[in-house]
Order: C-alpha cells, then sequence, then structure tokens
C-alpha cells in the first residue's frame, strides 16, 4: 500500500479502539473564547474523529488538565479538512496561524500549547517554519506564527511526525520546546517503519507529554 494512503487505512483499522478513548472533560471547548492561562491548539491526524482528536488531542488535554493544576486551560480545533487533499495540510496551517494572532491579541497573557498528530504534526511544523514539503500529506508553509507570539508558545507536543520519514524535525527557536514522539516501527513517522498498527498506539503518550509541557508553563 502507498505510504499516502496508509493513514486512510489506519483510520478504518483503528475504528473499534478509538471507541474506547474517554471524551475531554465538559470543559474542553472546542473554541477558546476566554482568556485561560493557557490556550491548547491541537491539530487531528487525518480522518480522526473526536473532538481534538480521540487518539491524541483528546487525551493529552485531558492529561494536561489533570497536570497543570492551578492553571486555567482552554481548547481550540485547527478547523481543516484533515483529509487527502494536497491543501488540506496548508489549511490547517493558515488556520492555526489565524488563532494564535487573534486569540494573543484578545489574550496579552495567554500561553499557547500546540499538538499535532499525524497530518496535524505537518500542520504545526509548518506553523513554526519547518517545511512538511515533501512528507506524506505535508505542504508547503504557507503562515508562521510571528516572531513577537513565539515566547508565548510554551511548548509543542507532537506524534507521528510525518517529517520525520524524511530526515526532518523541529530545529532552531521551537527545539528545546517541543517533544516529539515516534513509535518503533511506525510508517508515517519512520523511513522504513512497517507496522501499521504502531501510529494508532500515541493514546499512550499523553501523559509523557503533559509531563513535558508542565516543564515549559
Amino acid at each position: 500500500m502507498p505510504i499516502r494512503y496508509c493513514l486512510a487505512a489506519l483510520a478504518f483499522a483503528g475504528g473499534a479502539a478509538l471507541t474506547t478513548v474517554p471524551a475531554p472533560a465538559a470543559s474542553a471547548a472546542v473554541t477558546a473564547a476566554a482568556c485561560t492561562d493557557i490556550d491548547v491548539v491541537a491539530a487531528r491526524g487525518t480522518f480522526e474523529p473526536g473532538t481534538l482528536g480521540a487518539i491524541v488531542g483528546d487525551p493529552v488535554y485531558s492529561a494536561l488538565q489533570r497536570k497543570l493544576t492551578g492553571k486555567s486551560l482552554s481548547s481550540y480545533k485547527v478547523d481543516y479538512p484533515a483529509d487527502l487533499s494536497l491543501t488540506s495540510a496548508a489549511q490547517g496551517n493558515s488556520d492555526l496561524v489565524d488563532h494564535v494572532r487573534s486569540q494573543a491579541a484578545s489574550c496579552p497573557s495567554q500561553r499557547f500549547i500546540l499538538v499535532g498528530y499525524s497530518q496535524g504534526a505537518n500542520v504545526v511544523d509548518n506553523s513554526v517554519g519547518i517545511s512538511s514539503a515533501g512528507a506524506v500529506v505535508g505542504s508547503p508553509i504557507v503562515a508562521t506564527i510571528p516572531a513577537a507570539l513565539e515566547p508565548r508558545v510554551a511548548a509543542l507536543l507532537l506524534f507521528g511526525n510525518p517529517i520525520r520519514a524524511i530526515g526532518k524535525s523541529v530545529t532552531g527557536t521551537y527545539q528545546s520546546r517541543t517533544i516529539d514522539f515516534c513509535a518503533e516501527g511506525d510508517p508515517i513517522c519512520e523511513n522504513g517503519g512497517d507496522d501499521v498498527l504502531a501510529h494508532l498506539g500515541y493514546t499512550a503518550n499523553a501523559g509523557a507529554a503533559a509531563d513535558f509541557a508542565a516543564t515549559k508553563v
């Protein structure tokens, strides 16, 4: 199966498993409206169901709520197709940057945690200036978070990041604020990986991601 279409197979293969993932707490608003301490901006994977994403976004948000006690959190689901179209990741890139710019202007003290799974990791990569062009379901950069807002991005939590399969990663300004999970054998993030189901197991890393984010906020 060509790697580009592996994502569609993953979505169907994981269908039964997805029903066991707990939904986020009721306070996890889809769109960040209030000026909370931290806005969690989540870009879901290709065809991934769920409020913020059943495999990654929802469990990571719940883990952050448990870990970041004493801080108020809001969430935003990046508005993009998350499908196999050539412009999907670019649309997500544009929406993520637009949201951060708008939210930052409305809430001068708010900070951001960016979460990206699979194609959603491409969206986050592009948004911080690391092009996902050439990666599976990647795209050229169409927008980047302005340098003036960079200090307000506390952490990047990435899972099954397709740019890793082409030898890239988040470097530069955001490198020390990034944790990038790639399961052994995951063909989306590991060049030569052959364990398709490995791409569906990142719920298990939600706690570790929250622990990392807690050291950055």
